[in-house]
């Protein structure tokens, strides 16, 4: 069954991408790595079976690190804006724009900060939902948040809008406001996804040959 992979995805402008890179990044150094995180999500976005790409984007890529790389990558998908006033609105209403581009299917949902995500991987997260199996799948973050969700009807994103997000409980708090609505959450893989460079070293050792991997050994930081 067709799904649709929804991809959230902020413009890498230096300044005001992967500010906590830096140090010992610079903010151009910090940009080239988030450009290189979304580049590498997005291969494994499109390389996934049965899955439509959408990407929520939010920045100005006219202004971003790789930008014309990125723009060129974005024509294989379905692009639409984020809206809201807060991370938990732009994201239930990215749920929600999906569904009306793409309507009926169920939405797996990730960021731009677990690139070490794989096409088998993707695929697997949202195969209970395909197979009717579970109405969502909820993947937790080392940090504490969460990297992706998956459900059979993204109209029920609308929940997240009154999640705190970006905290040591996010994932908890998504969860719970999940299942508050009535749906049985399963669990998909925790992953570490790229806060610090700790985080940034450990994740490209996972995907050595990767755009991500080289921006960050660019840095010439040992882990």
């Amino acid at each position: 069954m067709t799904f649709c992979l929804l991809v959230v995805a902020k413009a890498p402008v230096p300044g005001f991408a992967k500010t906590r890179l830096c140090p010992p990044a610079t903010s151009e150094q910090a940009a080239e790595i988030a450009a290189a995180a979304l580049l590498d999500t997005l291969d494994a976005a499109f390389a996934t079976s049965d899955a439509i790409t959408v990407v929520a984007m939010t920045g100005d890529l006219a202004a971003a690190a790789r930008g014309a790389e990125i723009g060129r990558a974005l024509r294989n998908a379905t692009v639409i804006a984020q809206r809201g006033w807060d991370f938990g609105t732009r994201l239930a209403n990215a749920h929600a724009d999906t569904a009306a581009v793409h309507a009926g299917l169920p939405v797996l949902q990730i960021g731009m900060d677990t690139p070490q995500v794989s096409p088998a991987l993707l695929a697997s997260a949202i195969e209970p939902v395909v197979a009717g199996e579970s109405r969502a799948m909820l993947g937790d973050a080392e940090d504490g948040g969460w990297w992706g969700l998956g459900l059979a009807d993204p109209r029920q994103a609308q929940v997240l809008a009154g999640v705190p997000m970006s905290r040591p409980d996010t994932g908890f708090r998504t969860r719970t406001a999940l299942t508050g609505a009535g749906l049985r959450v399963g669990e998909l893989p925790t992953l570490s996804d790229v806060d610090t460079m700790a985080d940034a070293l450990r994740v490209a050792a996972l995907r050595p040959d990767g755009r991500f991997a080289a921006a960050v050994d660019a840095v010439g930081v040992v882990a």
